[in-house]
């Protein structure tokens, strides 16, 4: 919407031992600080470069939730560990490559706003290509109108299909199945890249998409709702998708998005990591089957989804890419960030301190 602004609550997790080694991430949500709040009184006293034991112990911990809660602690964890060894955590990782491929991601549309139909859409996808980025992905409208989705695919193939590789999240809006087969009919004529959580199940029916993979040639993407190992290895073994997502952030930090990703590397298929950031960048800097880094949530007005909270120059901004579309893998020690205490100091709203002695 023309002069709206968006507000997010972020959460920062330091921790600290008795060597003076420090580990720090921003990340999370306000929907996971209860579950933060848990795990960060859990920690005191442990070993914090037992991230297996960690992980394994948390998992169980929090079964009856979505554990996403502790991926930050495990993403602080790696930052500490890369700067006790002097290492990057992409390096320790495995250091596939260092420069990672960008699509644009946008916000979702609205009929009044900068992101309106179908040709603005694809009007954005010609700056994004200007800028240097060889993908796009659009966020439709979340009314669910499957016409109007349909419109955006087609104009997109038909306006930078031969220039980009192009991408649809409905994010699970589409509330017929009749709908998302007609949505997938449409990226089959555009010849998209992939068709993201189209389904109002939330985007875990596996036998739903299965069933939808029958009539259209476009993979389908699912995983972003979805949580555990064990899930996303059923939804694949199942059929009900193609690739699938990890997320640092969600899927128990940078230990648990590496086991999906060799998990999926195992079964032959591709995991697209969910969103920017630095613990993003370090796990696709080290995943083989990964194709691309997501920029989101952009549009017209440009907007920034990591928030510019680093002292050091990094940025996740819809115009940091690189002309050859890429984005860099920072290479200093641990995430290779340094946070801008000043700005977070002064953006902080609350604050908790966790130790062996209360």
């Amino acid at each position: 919407m023309p002069g709206a602004v968006t507000h997010r609550t972020r959460f920062v997790v330091v921790i600290e031992t008795r060597d003076g080694s420090r580990g720090e991430f921003v990340g999370g949500n306000d929907t996971m600080l209860a579950q933060a709040r848990i795990i960060a009184g859990a920690l005191p006293g442990r070993d914090a470069l037992a991230r297996e034991q960690l992980y394994s112990e948390i998992k169980v911990k929090l079964r009856k939730t979505d554990r996403m809660g502790y991926g930050a602690f495990d993403n602080a964890l790696w930052d500490l560990a890369g700067k006790r060894y002097g290492a990057a955590v992409a390096e320790m990782l495995g250091g596939y490559r260092w420069r990672l491929p960008a699509y644009a991601s946008t916000w979702s549309g609205h009929p009044e706003g900068g992101l309106s139909g179908p040709d603005a859409y694809a009007a954005f996808a010609e700056t994004c290509h200007a800028m240097g980025y060889r993908a796009f992905k659009f966020h439709g409208f979340t009314e669910g109108d499957a016409a109007l989705e349909a419109r955006v695919v087609r104009t997109l193939g038909r306006r930078v299909g031969d220039r980009m590789a192009l991408m649809i999240d409905p994010g699970c809006h589409i509330q017929t199945w009749a709908d998302m087969l007609m949505i997938g009919r449409a990226c089959d004529e555009a010849n998209f890249y992939w068709l993201e959580d189209p389904m109002a199940d939330g985007g875990l029916s596996a036998q739903g998409h299965k069933r939808l993979k029958q009539f259209i040639r476009t993979p389908i993407l699912l995983g972003e709702h979805v949580r555990a190992l064990e899930l996303m290895a059923d939804l694949l073994i199942a059929g009900g998708t193609d690739f699938i997502r990890a997320d640092p952030d969600f899927d128990m930090g940078i230990t648990g998005t590496m086991k999906i990703a060799h998990m999926a590397e195992a079964l032959g298929a591709d995991v697209e990591i969910h969103a920017p950031g630095p613990a993003a960048r370090a796990c696709m800097a080290a995943i083989r089957n990964s194709n691309w880094y997501e920029l989101s949530l952009v549009g017209p007005s440009g907007g920034v989804f990591t928030p510019d909270c680093y002292a050091c120059g990094y940025s996740d901004r819809l115009e940091a890419v690189g002309s050859d579309g890429c984005f860099p893998v920072p290479t200093g020690p641990g995430l290779g960030v340094a946070i801008d205490w000043d700005w977070i100091d002064h953006h902080t709203v609350d604050r908790a301190s966790f130790g062996r002695d209360g």
